[in-house]
């Protein structure tokens, strides 16, 4: 009895030493991949600020910050890569780390601005960035009343809330649009008609 119980503690000290073993192992890879991680970090570009899309681009507007790509590392932009003439390709929210993708020559550009004023007013959540539509009830040829409303531009990003102060001071508070230059005749053919403008947010997952 004595060489058997000499024997099951021999067994349970065997599996402790094996544990203990793998645990040991197990730290140092952690380490190790830490270590490797931190090596593989590269400088790249984060927005300091929401920039929308064809908004001129300056080192202001970012700082860099290192971060572990791997080989994902060239599909990001680099602080040597910002250079004069380059907009937005779309908009970088902030805190993004800017992919190259996202950077285009101005000459490149297909959008612009156009400011208008939402007859409905402006949501207290529509701000730098929020991509919203535009509605347009053009009016009746009674002159006092407008037809049913219908979507003018769908998905257009917000560059600025224009104050009363602002380029509108006159009619109240407008918004500042970034809309493809296509669809500008049509805006400024509903703003000259007499059309009423609302600007909707397009809601995630609507």
């Amino acid at each position: 009895m004595a060489v058997l119980s000499r024997s099951r503690r021999a067994f349970w000290g065997d599996v402790r030493f094996l544990v203990g073993i793998a645990l040991v192992i197990a730290s140092i890879t952690g380490v190790w991949l830490i270590v490797s991680a931190s090596d593989d970090a590269v400088p790249v570009l984060q927005a300091n600020r929401t920039i929308t899309e064809g908004e001129a681009l300056s080192s202001g507007d970012f700082q860099v910050v290192e971060v572990g790509l791997g080989a994902l590392a060239d599909d990001y932009l680099g602080p040597q890569q910002l250079e004069p003439g380059q907009v937005a390709a779309r908009t970088l929210e902030k805190g993004e780390i800017v992919p190259a993708s996202a950077i285009a020559a101005a000459t490149e550009n297909r959008s612009t601005t156009i400011v208008v004023e939402s007859s409905t007013g402006i949501p207290e959540d529509v701000t730098t960035g929020t991509v919203v539509e535009v509605w347009h009830a053009p009016p009746l040829d009674d002159g006092r009343s407008y037809d049913v409303p219908r979507i003018l531009v769908a998905e257009v990003t917000v560059r600025s809330v224009v104050e009363a102060d602002g380029m509108l001071a006159d009619e109240g508070t407008g918004i500042e649009l970034v809309i493809d230059r296509a669809d500008v005749a049509d805006v400024l053919a509903a703003v000259t008609g007499g059309s009423s403008l609302s600007v909707v947010p397009v809601r995630s997952g609507s």
